[in-house]
């Protein structure tokens, strides 16, 4: 496996036009033979990857004051529980949204944190998600937290038929690449009730080239 998702990485980087900029990898994976409205055949799980992928990962903090200093090292933003009672127009809270990866919030104010974020980011898919570690107890490492985070990516199907999955930059090291490639491949592989059976087809691509197929 290991040998045909770097073949075929090789192969994408080498018939993508050269650009000015560095462009990213991604893996899309397709399945087949599947009922996707059923819940139980949907995808929506959070991975950490074993390789950061290049991109910027912005993560902003909802804390009360047991957590303030830590974000403040950590995250890019940080917002504290006495500052929420300002934030109030809508356009300053889809900015928030927008401009923002992750969001942790501190357990003990998430009551708080629905009621004056809730109703932009919840939306937008942006609120704190437990599944993804990103509520977290007063006494949390927030360091620890932002570092899984920022190898953090979503497996998304919903009721499509594809999953699409940032895996690295042309320029990183190819082994890191196909281990991220790997570690996507096989937890899609695990959700799947008949496994190998329903993927049709596993491509990779950088960003302005053409999909080559993985011969997995």
């Amino acid at each position: 496996m290991k040998e045909a998702f770097l073949k075929a990485w090789k192969t994408a980087k080498e018939g993508s036009p050269k650009r000015k900029f560095t462009q990213s990898g991604e893996l899309i994976i397709t399945l087949k033979d599947l009922d996707i409205k059923k819940q139980d055949n949907q995808i929506d799980v959070f991975l950490q990857l074993p390789h950061a992928t290049g991109k910027k990962i912005k993560l902003c903090a909802l804390v009360g004051p047991e957590l303030a200093a830590q974000a403040k090292e950590a995250c890019d933003t940080v917002i504290l529980a006495e500052e929420f009672k300002t934030y109030k127009d809508k356009k300053v809270l889809k900015k928030l949204a927008e401009d923002h990866d992750h969001f942790i919030a501190q357990a003990n104010i998430m009551a708080d944190v629905a009621k004056t974020f809730g109703k932009i980011f919840g939306p937008k898919g942006k609120m704190p998600n437990p599944k993804a570690g990103c509520v977290v107890p007063p006494n949390a490492n927030i360091k620890q937290i932002t570092d899984r985070l920022r190898k953090l990516t979503r497996l998304l199907t919903r009721n499509q038929f594809n999953t699409k999955s940032l895996i690295g930059k042309e320029d990183q090291d190819d082994a890191e690449v196909v281990d991220n490639c790997i570690a996507i491949y096989n937890q899609v592989l695990s959700n799947l009730p008949g496994e190998k059976a329903n993927i049709k087809s596993v491509l990779l691509k950088t960003s302005m080239g053409k999909p080559v197929k993985v011969k997995v």
